[in-house]
């Protein structure tokens, strides 16, 4: 897991700089319960919560930048906008399963998908940064529903 100082390293050598805001943001993914995603929204009103004066559009401009760099994975679930969790490395790695009615999101996990992303990355002569995938289904709770009574 990213940690302040690697941020600030790999920022560094990009040409950035590890601002009091990119810390703050890494500090409340890095303490996220397990299973956790976060809408740049969801994460401001939380900031806001503890008293952090961190604009939106400083939120929506940092998650894209940690997104690009590999520390956050950007998730589309089922409600049509942009998540984030921090990207953990294997054997941490995971994936999503996403009712398309009731938007539960369970996570699980699958090596053999982690390593066709890694093989085919490295075949091409691409630097994996993630591998992700995202099923939508409908859930036992919502099927049951949709049946006539």
């Amino acid at each position: 897991m990213y940690s302040v100082s690697s941020l600030k390293a790999e920022l560094n050598e990009r040409g950035w700089r590890l601002t009091p805001q990119r810390e703050t943001i890494l500090q409340v993914f890095q303490n996220l319960p397990k299973g956790q995603h976060l809408s740049a929204e969801d994460l401001h009103d939380r900031l806001h919560e503890d008293g952090e004066a961190i604009s939106l559009s400083t939120i929506y401009r940092n998650l894209k930048l940690m997104a690009r760099m590999g520390i956050l994975r950007e998730l589309e679930l089922a409600e049509g906008h942009k998540h984030y969790e921090i990207n953990q490395p294997s054997p941490y790695h995971h994936h999503h399963l996403i009712c398309v009615r009731c938007n539960k999101t369970i996570e699980f996990k699958n090596d053999s998908i982690l390593k066709m992303g890694a093989k085919t990355a490295r075949k091409e002569g691409y630097h994996l940064l993630d591998c992700q995938l995202i099923v939508h289904a409908v859930c036992p709770s919502c099927q049951r529903s949709l049946l006539p009574m």
